[in-house]
């Protein structure tokens, strides 16, 4: 009884096995052909925003270079926990693949009460683009710069906007707050668009827009104070960061990036990686990136999972010590 019950064991784990290097094998085999159908890039937010933009511009940067449709599906909610659990639990051979703010990664399991751990549970495969934060201050506003700015929060009352409590936007701010000693008050609203509008028509004295003032920054509509970041923008080349006004430690990106589901071979993660550096390189993407207030960086995979080990620690220090919560 005893052996027949050992000999069930062993044919068990033997099948187990064989299994397992017959699923291996198969990947194996397809990675070599990959891709030869339609690769699906899941966007974790609506159609219409950055990310949604963005993951279409790869898309079509991708199709050019493997000769194969790409397909943008977007699955939002739970600030993109929903689309990246989707890709975790997808078939790991190069057809799936997730695009998003590394904010999933970084910010998400510090507010967020879910099973998933993006760090666990996907595999980054490259950086694909970022956008840098701008301090922006209603029209009304008489500070000239942000040494004005934080002498006039320290005298008085002052708001400043977000796009949601957790957003990058609100997280840049609660940076400034850290690094200029201030303590100004945080509106919470449902997007960037709406918190930019308050500013606009002078409810809130600030905000840390992602890049979707340019237009009223160029038109004078809203002043812009400075980048929160650590180099100065592109765009604004004569504004100084918030470092070189004085204030050391607030800098916040907003970094784009690519997974894929754990498992998916080690050829087509290399693949995707120079594909995406190669689609991000022509001179036609980086004029639509430019568009939407962002830059065509690329990061391959070693330099990408680096980027979310290092925002990981800072904002989760952030995150706990300034005791931010959503509900």
């Amino acid at each position: 009884m005893k052996t027949s019950t050992h000999s069930k064991l062993r044919r068990s784990m033997t099948m187990a096995a064989i299994s397992v290097l017959g699923l291996s094998a198969s990947l194996s085999s397809q990675a070599q052909s990959w891709p030869s159908k339609p690769v699906r890039i899941v966007v974790g937010f609506a159609p219409g925003g950055t990310t949604d933009a963005m993951a279409r511009l790869v898309a079509q940067g991708l199709a050019e270079s493997l000769g194969q449709s790409v397909v943008v599906d977007n699955k939002p909610g739970a600030s993109g926990n929903i689309a990246a659990a989707e890709v975790s639990r997808a078939t790991p051979d190069g057809y799936t693949l997730f695009i998003s703010p590394t904010s999933v990664e970084t910010v998400n399991p510090h507010l967020i009460k879910s099973t998933l751990l993006p760090s666990r549970d996907l595999t980054p495969v490259a950086g694909v683009g970022k956008s840098q934060m701008y301090l922006v201050t209603k029209p009304q506003s008489t500070a000239k710069d942000v040494r004005e700015l934080v002498a006039q929060a320290k005298a008085g009352k002052m708001a400043y906007a977000s796009a949601g409590a957790g957003t990058p936007p609100h997280l840049a701010c609660e940076l400034f707050k850290q690094a200029t000693g201030t303590n100004i008050l945080h509106v919470p609203y449902k997007g960037a668009a709406p918190a930019l509008q308050d500013v606009l028509a002078g409810q809130a004295d600030m905000v840390c827009d992602p890049g979707i003032a340019f237009p009223h920054i160029r038109t004078g509509k809203v002043k812009l104070l400075a980048v929160v970041s650590e180099k100065r923008s592109p765009f604004f080349p004569d504004v100084p960061t918030v470092a070189e006004q004085g204030f050391k430690g607030a800098n916040l990106d907003i970094w784009f990036g690519m997974w894929a589901p754990n498992g998916t071979p080690a050829e087509v993660i290399a693949r995707l990686n120079r594909e995406v550096g190669k689609a991000l390189a022509s001179p036609t993407l980086k004029v639509r990136y430019a568009d939407l207030g962002g830059e065509n960086v690329a990061l391959d995979t070693a330099e990408f999972k680096a980027l979310l080990a290092n925002e990981g620690k800072v904002l989760g220090n952030l995150i706990r010590d300034q005791k931010i919560t959503v509900e």
